[in-house]
């Protein structure tokens, strides 16, 4: 329960703004008013998840870049299309307003506010208590989840997607699949994109950074061995379309989801 009313957002030099779920109601005149007077002052707003929302209902994120949980940001943008919506960071500081994705991220962001006013040394002690990596950068992506939905794929492109899953590290090139498929190039990618709602080249792609996820979370080998499992050949290739899709390298990924034993 609250110990204080809100005149102590007067003195407040940060002012957290929780999610909630269902997700909380557009703040009152009174909070909306003290929001402002707060940022006008120089204080600093941080929303975690969705707490983006009733701070966005105050107008404090119009023009802004603000991210918030993947499955709720195309809602925030839908509601207030003066925010600059980025679903992929983790967080996001944009002036004296911060955001960030779910309960990790808004860890994450709470360490970084940490480390901004008092130094690494104080945020990585208490990183330490918490059991969690001392620094991610805002900049990371969230690792949402991305499965292509199959629609009415049929039971023969359907059994061919789940070959393709399980044959990952095999010649999935438009030519092999459809050949695979016993179609033409063309009349395979149109059934394809009707039923997955991308391209081939897309999908398998989104399929091997899911294995190489599995692989770097769950197995020891090393990021040229992952590379082959998942079917990208090469390390320096597995760390291209890595970080272009995550944000982060297969390193960094390691280092933050590894499962313990």
């Amino acid at each position: 329960m609250p110990s204080h009313d809100l005149r102590r957002l007067d003195s407040a030099d940060l002012i957290i703004v929780t999610g909630a779920s269902p997700m909380a109601a557009a703040p009152g005149g009174e909070l909306t008013a003290a929001l402002h007077r707060a940022v006008g002052r120089g204080s600093t707003v941080a929303a975690l998840c969705t707490g983006a929302f009733p701070v966005a209902a105050t107008g404090l994120l119009d023009g802004r870049r603000a991210t918030t949980h993947w499955s709720a940001a195309a809602e925030l943008a839908r509601r207030y299309p003066a925010v600059k919506v980025d679903p992929d960071p983790i967080y996001i500081v944009d002036g004296p307003v911060a955001t960030s994705a779910g309960s990790s991220a808004a860890i994450d962001l709470c360490l970084h506010v940490i480390r901004r006013e008092f130094g690494a040394a104080v945020a990585n002690r208490v990183a330490r208590e918490l059991v969690v990596p001392p620094h991610r950068s805002g900049g990371q992506a969230q690792f949402a989840p991305t499965t292509v939905p199959v629609v009415d794929a049929g039971p023969g492109l359907a059994e061919l997607l789940d070959w393709a899953v399980q044959h990952l590290a095999a010649d999935l090139s438009v030519e092999a699949l459809a050949g695979r498929a016993a179609m033409s190039a063309r009349t395979f990618i149109r059934h394809f994109t009707a039923a997955t709602g991308t391209t081939p080249a897309a999908w398998v792609r989104d399929q091997r950074i899911r294995r190489a996820e599995e692989l770097l979370e769950r197995d020891g080998a090393t990021v040229t061995s992952v590379a082959r499992r998942s079917g990208f050949g090469s390390a320096d290739t597995l760390r291209r379309h890595f970080r272009r899709a995550r944000g982060v390298t297969p390193e960094a990924y390691r280092a933050a989801f590894r499962m313990l034993p």
